[in-house]
């Protein structure tokens, strides 16, 4: 899951993510968008890690050639199946950084420049818990060495029922019908943020590539819920340079469901949804 990285990112832990009770709050109804401030690497303990059902899962890792951060919520750990899988991306990241940092590292001592110790974070929270669904979303961090790092962004739908984790684009007809309703809406908010932050209305026949209307679906799009019984907004988390250069930061958009994009889901998780 991890991807090597030569940029850097704007990221708010407290401010991105959509909330239930517990998680990151979400920009209120209607269209919005949000902005950050530049993330760094977080501090890391020597080395720790603890499990626990009221506390879930964090483990961190810190020493000369790599810093290593990996941390999913209590009610994630409580999910036998998904407490599964999160561990098993938890090693799978951990192993990649390990060994790019240790072939940097060892390339560094070769050719006799210093070293930048690797580092790699994931942050998962809670978006909503419905009673069948409980929606996650991530914040990882990467840097391999060079200027600085980048953030990306991830999500998962726990399907209680199922018992198996989905995709938000699952519950929809495909990936195009969802973005045939939300694309224009969601990039009317976009601009409106980009204009924000540059002081200046985006042109998007200027034929620079920060000012085009960019697909949502191509990104990561998490559900949240304002009634805790069904999902009525979708949030789309765009990672740098996707929308603007890398001083614009990420972008945060909040969309209500309406009943347009209720006529895109798949008919057989209509009831999981409901029009803001």
């Amino acid at each position: 899951m991890r991807r090597n990285a030569l940029l850097a990112v704007i990221a708010v832990p407290a401010s991105l993510m959509m909330s239930g009770c517990d998680a990151k709050p979400i920009p209120a109804p209607g269209a919005t968008a949000t902005a950050t401030a530049p993330a760094r690497p977080r501090p890391a303990p020597q080395a720790s890690a603890t499990a626990t059902p009221a506390t879930g899962r964090k483990v961190e890792v810190k020493n000369a050639t790599l810093e290593f951060a990996y941390s999913y919520p209590a009610k994630a750990a409580a999910v036998p199946g998904l407490k599964a899988l999160l561990d098993k991306r938890m090693d799978a990241s951990r192993a990649e950084l390990e060994k790019q940092a240790k072939a940097d590292q060892a390339e560094a001592k070769q050719n006799d420049y210093p070293y930048r110790a690797h580092s790699a974070s994931t942050e998962w929270q809670v978006v909503t818990d419905l009673p069948r669904w409980l929606s996650l979303s991530a914040e990882m961090y990467d840097y391999s060495g060079g200027a600085h790092g980048m953030t990306y962004y991830d999500a998962i739908l726990w399907d209680r029922e199922q018992n198996l984790a989905r995709q938000t684009s699952d519950l929809f007809i495909s990936k195009a019908a969802l973005s045939a309703v939300i694309r224009e809406p969601f990039c009317a908010a976009l601009d409106k943020e980009r204009a924000k932050r540059r002081g200046e209305p985006v042109n998007r026949n200027s034929g620079d590539q920060f000012d085009e209307c960019i697909d949502p679906v191509e990104h990561t799009m998490i559900l949240g819920s304002s009634n805790g019984r069904t999902f009525d907004r979708i949030g789309v988390l765009v990672e740098p340079y996707a929308a603007g250069a890398y001083a614009e930061g990420v972008f945060d958009v909040t969309l209500p469901v309406t009943e347009r994009i209720l006529g895109s889901v798949k008919p057989v998780y209509k009831d999981a949804f409901s029009v803001r």
